[in-house]
């Protein structure tokens, strides 16, 4: 019987070790990079709202509908899609910077994909963000069927 709290022991340590991350593995995630995200608190009104895949492109601005940003001092944000052929809809997640090899990419946690973020290439000056990403960074229902696709997305959005 003495033996085993030793044995337990032993194993107890074993497992703690097993599971502890190197500090190289740990993607290390921030708010600050280029610019604050906080930089980006308020709304938004978007000039391009466009989603793409293949050669097909839809670009719910230009068609005539809406698209608007709010985005809180945390990075979270929502955007409310109203396109001029379907009712309206939300998306939401959070922003952020994924630093990696002495750059920054800016990054997007969608909620309705909790556990993975895409990068984008970005542009602000201030007063306007655009983001645009590759193929599979956002998703849209080119068909209005009511399943959405992936596709590439691009953003131009003035502050309001």
């Amino acid at each position: 019987m003495k033996t085993f709290p030793y044995i337990f022991f032993i194993a107890l340590l074993s497992l703690n070790f097993s599971c502890n991350k190197d500090n190289d593995e740990v993607d290390i995630l921030t708010k600050d990079g280029p610019f604050p995200i906080s930089e980006l608190v308020g709304s938004w009104d978007a000039t391009k709202a466009q989603f793409s895949v293949n050669t097909v492109s839809v670009d719910v601005v230009e068609d005539g509908g809406t698209a608007r940003m709010s985005v809180q001092s945390n990075g979270r944000f929502t955007i409310t899609l109203d396109p001029i052929d379907r009712d309206a809809y939300t998306v939401s997640g959070e922003m952020f910077w994924e630093p990696w090899q002495q750059t920054y990419y800016f990054s997007i946690l969608w909620d309705t994909y909790p556990d993975d973020w895409d990068t984008y290439g970005h542009t602000y000056d201030g007063t306007t963000l655009s983001f645009n990403g590759g193929a599979d960074t956002g998703e849209y229902d080119f068909n209005n069927d009511g399943d959405m696709s992936a596709c590439s997305i691009h953003f131009i959005l003035e502050r309001s």
